[in-house]
């Protein structure tokens, strides 16, 4: 699109704000900014008028049919030798979420590159690898592995994942991508700059992996290739394990379309989201939507109905991700510091948060499908959470845990 029909675009919306510095700009920004502005869906900006709209829940029901660490164990073999067989026919891929940066953690830096050692340097993408070569090595296959990036950070995980070899992954079996972005506002609906001539923009959540991967290509490849089958997790967990056979199996012999890895609860209180039924669909409750009877309320076995904590490890079957793919997802705003320019064309890094981030998750796709399998794992062994620098779910945390496990540091 022309100067003048972005122009007329923008004073139809009341964006013109993000052409103010365009005569100061080169041609190749001029040009970069325009087709930014292109992409935007500004429609995503009404959703700021609605916000304080009661969202209501539907009925929260306990879970059913879910697996326990114990019936997994009287099931292991079983489980493991389908998960086995799907694996080494080509039917299943993993996808790592990686698009967020360390900066929780002092970096500037991609998350994934954060060195967790202590005597020599181990990162966190290097951990992810090697859990993911310990599929590989069991069942003598190598897994496709899709990377989601972010514009922010994807030339540097590229980079890295080249300059240390794949950590001794096959390249040919590793695709990075960039996910969908989306525009970030002031509190009253306007976009930012965030130079003048770039649109201040963020990842549009865990829940926009599917569409991203789609728009990359990459989900007609997997399907040409044979995946039938994609296990995603995030990046901050150094512990999980994924395209896990067993987990891959028991989804597989117990014909559910999606599956999510779950620890129990360590108390009524903490602060997780469960999986539950909401309208009689598969659902993610966060701790705070839960009430006080639900919170406490046990089972027959006098557990916790509401126990099965999620550690965003999901297995999804990829002809169910197609049928719901045209179902828009619930889209969520959130505040946030942004950084910006102001009208004197100066960078303000705000101490406070100043305005709107829009994202999608993961766990509205859960509740799109028509069952979920809760799979449970246990927390020691596959949950180590790196979302903080010191205390809790923090890189010392990881530490102890992965030593636990074996690991040296």
């Amino acid at each position: 699109m022309s100067y003048d029909e972005i122009y007329s675009k923008l004073k139809n919306v009341g964006q013109e704000q993000l052409l103010d510095f365009y005569d100061e700009l080169n041609d190749e920004e001029k040009e970069n900014l325009l087709k930014q502005i292109e992409k935007i869906d500004f429609s995503i900006l009404d959703l700021i008028n609605h916000q304080n709209e009661e969202k209501k829940k539907g009925v929260i029901t306990p879970l059913k049919g879910g697996l326990s660490v114990a019936d997994i164990e009287r099931n292991r073999e079983e489980y493991t030798n389908v998960g086995i067989d799907a694996i080494r026919q080509g039917k299943v891929a993993a996808l790592l979420l990686a698009g967020g940066q360390g900066t929780r953690l002092g970096s500037d830096k991609p998350k994934g590159m954060y060195n967790i050692g202590i005597t020599k340097d181990v990162y966190i993408f290097e951990m992810i690898v090697r859990n993911l070569m310990d599929v590989v090595n069991q069942t003598g296959t190598w897994i496709p592995l899709y990377v989601m990036t972010s514009e922010k950070n994807n030339d540097d995980t590229v980079k890295f994942f080249k300059d240390m070899n794949y950590f001794g992954y096959d390249k040919d079996y590793v695709d990075f991508f960039v996910q969908e972005m989306a525009p970030a506002s002031t509190f009253d609906g306007k976009i930012y700059l965030e130079e003048k001539g770039k649109v201040s923009t963020s990842p549009n959540g865990n829940g926009g992996w599917f569409i991203s991967m789609v728009k990359a290509g990459l989900c007609e490849k997997a399907k040409k290739q044979g995946v039938e089958y994609i296990n995603i997790f995030a990046v901050d967990n150094v512990c999980q394990r994924m395209a896990d056979p067993c987990f891959v199996g028991a989804m597989i012999k117990n014909q559910y379309p999606s599956a999510a890895k779950v620890v129990k609860k360590a108390n009524p209180e903490e602060r997780v989201g469960v999986l539950c039924y909401e309208d009689g669909k598969p659902s993610i409750v966060e701790y705070y939507e839960l009430s006080d009877e639900m919170r406490y309320q046990k089972d027959d076995q006098g557990e916790l109905a509401y126990k099965d904590g999620v550690i965003l490890n999901y297995l999804f079957r990829i002809d169910k991700l197609e049928e719901i793919m045209n179902n828009k997802l619930n889209v969520h705003i959130v505040k946030k510091k942004i950084p910006y320019v102001n009208a004197k064309g100066e960078i303000v890094k705000p101490e406070v948060e100043n305005g709107y981030k829009f994202e999608t998750l993961v766990l509205d796709m859960i509740h799109m499908m028509d069952d979920c399998l809760a799979y449970e794992v246990v927390r020691n062994k596959e949950f180590a959470p790196i979302k903080n620098k010191t205390g809790v779910d923090s890189v010392d945390t990881a530490r102890e845990l992965l030593k636990e496990n074996g690991v040296t540091l």
